[in-house]
């Protein structure tokens, strides 16, 4: 394979960002490794349902859309006292050694093209460390793109009964001319009995590509929970993954999207059960209109040790007009018989017998269709614990809905 990006990003480049951020030899040297892997490794996989290929993304001009010297960006942190909220810069003048133990333990930088990409190129990011023993409460990190391309990286470590609850935006804020192209990498380790809550809200404009990577692991007892909301962007690829480690850890990953005019939503959920007695929910639901297209893939994936399994899976997807297409892709894959898991998925358009019952009753036909709507997202909004983020999801959702007005 040979590498996509322009040839005026090459070692000096990435040498030139790591300086930028006053970063020590072995994190240069994870840059250089990631650097120099592209020419040998692929894409993230492309989903493949009946009759349909979904989202190569080889197909992205990456020439015109990688600028990493010209990143530019507003970001804002908050947290409490009790927990270490610190930019990436920060994080390497004060916490160097947690750095060395946790960046890309989770996260292999190597995963695929475009983690490789991120790692060499990110020069932006957020650590949030929360000690053993601390609770914190609204952690939020908001990320405003104004440039043609930004990669942005992400680590939260909870210690030994540590929680913390974290929304992270992004957003585009300055006018760019063409497309943009912004690149998210999310590591998250919660420790024995750790909790752990991250959400995420993509409300990028509808000129940019968007590849994210969201991915913790829970110790014993543990739990890392999800929540990944797309409104945004020209093209999303998102994928977000848990690793059940520990004995008796817990994952809840839950997904919203609403997709229109041509917007492109390609999203995986992914957990993997490596012990005994996790217990796994994932739950999605999603809205297109227009021209839309969306695709899901959920994988459920059981060890051979993960004794007393339980792992539940279902999505959903209401398509608003005859142009938008969509499908679903959900996996068992069960190595362990002392297992209870499920599996779901459904893609389809308003109830008619719905309809007919609301407009008989004198709302109108877009009335009808705005509440039912609504009414579709309330299983996930009642999952999701960050009042802030529910609010805010549910704000967009009602602004797209009258957008069809």
């Amino acid at each position: 394979m040979s590498t996509q990006v322009h040839a005026t990003i090459d070692e000096a480049t990435v040498r030139e960002i790591s300086e930028s951020l006053g970063e020590p030899d072995w994190l240069l040297d994870v840059r250089l490794d990631a650097l120099a892997a592209l020419d040998d490794i692929a894409f993230p996989d492309v989903i493949r349902t009946p009759g349909r290929t979904w989202t190569d993304l080889t197909d992205l001009d990456y020439e015109s859309l990688v600028d990493p010297l010209d990143a530019a960006e507003e970001k804002d942190q908050v947290g409490p006292d009790e927990a270490e909220v610190l930019s990436w810069s920060e994080a390497v003048d004060e916490h160097e050694d947690l750095l060395k133990e946790r960046f890309g333990s989770v996260v292999d930088p190597q995963t695929n093209y475009l983690t490789a990409l991120s790692t060499a190129l990110f020069s932006t990011g957020t650590v949030v460390h929360v000690p053993e023993g601390v609770a914190a409460e609204d952690v939020k990190v908001r990320t405003t793109m104004n440039s043609r391309s930004l990669f942005n990286y992400t680590l939260v470590v909870a210690e030994e009964s540590a929680s913390v609850t974290l929304l992270e935006r992004q957003e585009t804020g300055e006018a760019v001319d063409g497309a943009r192209y912004y690149s998210g990498i999310t590591e998250i380790a919660a420790g024995e009995n750790a909790y752990v809550q991250y959400g995420s809200l993509q409300n990028l404009d509808q000129e940019t590509y968007n590849y994210q990577l969201k991915e913790g692991t829970a110790d014993d007892y543990g739990q890392v929970d999800f929540i990944d909301c797309n409104v945004g962007s020209r093209l999303s690829k998102s994928s977000v993954e848990t690793h059940l480690d520990g004995d008796s850890s817990e994952t809840k990953i839950v997904g919203a999207f609403y997709g229109h005019d041509d917007q492109h939503f390609d999203l995986d959920a992914r957990v993997w059960h490596n012990n005994e007695n996790t217990t796994a929910d994932l739950v999605t639901r999603g809205v297109i209109d227009d021209e839309a297209r969306s695709v899901y893939e959920g994988v459920q994936n059981v060890g051979r040790e993960a004794w007393n399994t339980s792992s539940y899976q279902r999505e959903n997807t209401l398509m608003l007009s005859d142009e938008s297409e969509a499908d679903a892709s959900p996996k068992l894959i069960i190595n362990n018989h002392d297992t209870e898991a499920s599996h779901s998925a459904t893609v389809g358009q308003v109830d008619a017998e719905d309809m007919f019952y609301m407009t008989s009753r004198g709302l109108t036909d877009r009335t009808a269709t705005n509440m039912l709507v609504e009414g579709f997202y309330v299983p996930v909004m009642e999952e999701i614990a960050v009042d802030e983020l529910r609010e805010d999801l549910g704000s967009l959702v009602r602004e797209r809905l009258r957008s069809r007005e």
